[in-house]
């Protein structure tokens, strides 16, 4: 196993992001129509939270509400924004930052995603399945 290979080499770098500025309805259709658990939030090019699927979840009541879901949800998404929901403390590292270090963080955390940045810039995100599959590939 390579000790000090950095996450560069297994973080995704086609990220699909959100705006700050976009609705939690929009956010809702890309969690649905695709496989992600977490999308960063931006600000032109920086990066300034991170909005994961549970988020989404923890205010959408349609699950208990069965045939109106949609109508509830609607009306709960219009009625928050982004900044409202999205994580804005984030643990962030660098492309340079070594796999080790970043499934150390992830296992002490309480989140499961990583964004990599230069600077404000993101330029990646490291997942923990990015590093799974990384531990996986090594045996």
């Amino acid at each position: 196993m390579k000790k000090r290979e950095p996450v560069s080499h297994i973080m995704t770098t086609e990220i699909t992001t959100v705006n700050v500025k976009q609705s939690l309805r929009e956010v809702a259709k890309i969690f649905e129509e695709n496989k992600f658990r977490h999308l960063p939030v931006v600000s032109g090019e920086d990066l300034v939270g991170i909005i994961s699927k549970t988020d989404i979840l923890r205010i959408s009541y349609g699950s208990n509400f069965g045939a109106q879901e949609k109508q509830i949800d609607d009306a709960i998404f219009d009625m928050l924004s982004i900044p409202q929901v999205m994580q804005t403390n984030l643990h962030t590292i660098e492309p340079s930052t070594p796999i080790r270090e970043a499934a150390e963080i992830l296992s002490q955390a309480e989140f499961h995603a990583l964004p990599v940045v230069e600077g404000k810039k993101l330029v990646g995100i490291v997942t923990t399945t990015d590093i799974i599959k990384y531990l996986l590939e090594q045996y």
